[in-house]
């Protein structure tokens, strides 16, 4: 991770911006912070805010991976037999800015300026790559940061059905500057959402599903089928990227299985889909 960057400034504000607008505005002018309902969604949302800020805080500060500088591939590992190559010339993948083999699913970032295990893509709103070992982190993040802006909405909404007061109308630019940034938000994160969901249910990154695609098109015009080789059905890839404890899911704690390495496939000799390695 390296320093902050501005687009970590801009999403930390607009998390400020919506956590204090949401409570002292559009909650305190719906029901008021002393009632009962105002008391239990206060305490909700701000449960769901600190979910959101540790899973964002955990996924910038965690390193997605490294690849040791002894790493050799074992083409005679008969329990991993399979060892990606390079598209042109069928060597083993090798990372000339980085003097290293590339294990398995590992990409070189140009902005980190190393290889990343497992890496799908580097984000610039956490100035970090995503990788094997944060990419729950930020799986989890995406999820409360949906949940709290489609929260704030809600509420937001609501406090619009309320009369105001003439003291009350400078509020009025507050609430049209929220409407402004949680509509689009919440649309985007949803699809961001969705889309890592279809990833995670598939065991792919994003990079190895626009290389899925090119590797598709290419085996249908050989007459072949292409089959992702980390796909070990939806159960199985969710354990693999979210851990084996269900109640632990949405957690932001690190529960990532392996060293990142190497992973199991649906062609091991000794793979079953009810085990885990």
């Amino acid at each position: 991770m390296g320093k902050v960057s501005p687009h970590v400034m801009v999403v930390s504000l607009a998390i400020v911006y919506i956590y204090f607008s949401t409570i002292f505005v559009s909650l305190n002018q719906w029901f008021g912070l002393r009632s009962s309902p105002g008391i239990i969604n206060t305490v909700v949302f701000t449960a769901v805010a600190i979910m959101c800020i540790c899973s964002y805080l955990v996924a910038m500060s965690t390193d997605p991976g490294r690849v040791p500088p002894s790493f050799a591939p074992d083409i005679e590992d008969s329990d991993h037999p399979i060892h990606e190559i390079k598209r042109k010339g069928g060597d083993l993948r090798y990372c000339k800015k980085c003097r290293l083999y590339k294990p398995p699913r590992s990409h070189h970032c140009r902005i980190c300026k190393r290889c990343v295990l497992r890496m799908d893509h580097h984000c610039v709103w956490m100035n970090n790559c995503v990788g094997h070992a944060n990419y729950k982190f930020f799986f989890v993040f995406v999820v409360y940061a949906l949940l709290a802006c489609i929260y704030s909405l809600v509420l937001l909404l609501g406090s619009l059905t309320v009369d105001t007061q003439e003291s009350e109308r400078p509020y009025r630019s507050v609430h049209i500057i929220s409407g402004l940034l949680l509509i689009p938000l919440s649309m985007a994160l949803g699809v961001f959402l969705g889309w890592h969901t279809y990833l995670t249910f598939q065991n792919k990154t994003t990079i190895e599903y626009y290389e899925g695609v090119r590797a598709m098109l290419v085996a249908e015009q050989g007459g072949n089928v292409y089959s992702h080789p980390y796909d070990l059905g939806v159960y199985e890839n969710l354990i693999t990227v979210l851990g084996p404890n269900i109640l632990c899911w949405l957690c932001p704690e690190s529960s990532y299985i392996g060293s990142g390495l190497r992973f199991r496939t649906a062609y091991d000799p000794h793979s079953t889909k009810t085990t885990t390695s």
